[in-house]
């Protein structure tokens, strides 16, 4: 049909206004609502010994690459993320950091995934001259800040 196509593979894309609260939300809006909902020097379950890696995506980065990729010629596939790849257990710690608060963690069993992932870059770099401009810390303390007062919101509602 001729159609003018952009193929964009997503690598854990995160932040304000997602799920965070009906199970469909990504590790780190749920970390976020664990240590929103819970009292410093409280305990968050995490599925697994915490040390599966994952890689993850502010979403004002994705939207700047998809404004590239959508505004280019490019037509391959091209990954969309972030390589600042991150134990579990180490983005609780972001998480806790941002929020001001020691949390423990209780490894509970659960599904893993794959033990780890990440986006390689390399391609997007070259065609797109783009980049991820957020850390990891600065999209959690964006997205914390929001889910946070989420949390409270709902706490004032019941």
């Amino acid at each position: 049909y001729k159609l003018n196509v952009r193929i964009a593979r997503f690598h854990n894309i995160f932040g304000p206004e997602g799920s965070w609260v009906d199970g469909r939300e990504k590790a780190p809006a749920a970390i976020c609502r664990k240590v929103a909902e819970t009292p410093d020097g409280g305990e968050i379950e995490i599925w697994g010994d915490g040390n599966q890696t994952r890689s993850f995506l502010f979403i004002d980065d994705c939207l700047e690459a998809v404004y590239r990729l959508m505004e280019s010629s490019y037509s391959e596939p091209i990954n969309i993320g972030s390589e600042e790849m991150v134990s579990i257990n180490k983005l609780v710690e972001i998480v806790s950091e941002v929020a001001n608060k020691n949390i423990n963690i209780e490894h509970i069993d659960g599904p893993l995934g794959a033990r780890g992932r990440n986006s390689n870059n390399d391609l997007i770099r070259e065609q797109l001259n783009w980049d991820y401009q957020y850390s990891l810390k600065d999209g959690i303390s964006v997205t914390y800040e929001w889910i946070d007062e989420q949390v409270q919101n709902k706490v004032k509602s019941e």
